[in-house]
């Protein structure tokens, strides 16, 4: 009996369905991340600069 209330309740969480929309959107959303980024390899030095001049600006005005 024990062996069929296991076997029914893995039946019943393999049909549950609830939260397979976030991960559907989590999985979209780790797609575009991925897109980006493989579409803009030239931009990771441009940022890159402009945040190492925002930070010396930041770091000599505060002293």
């Amino acid at each position: 009996m024990k062996q069929l209330r296991e076997r029914i309740l893995r039946l019943q969480v393999w049909k549950d369905t609830s939260g397979q929309d976030l991960v559907e959107y989590a999985l979209a959303a780790g797609l575009v991340a991925v897109a980006a980024v493989a579409c803009m390899p030239g931009l990771s030095g441009t940022v890159n600069t402009v945040f190492t001049k925002i930070g010396s600006i930041i770091n000599n005005n505060v002293k």
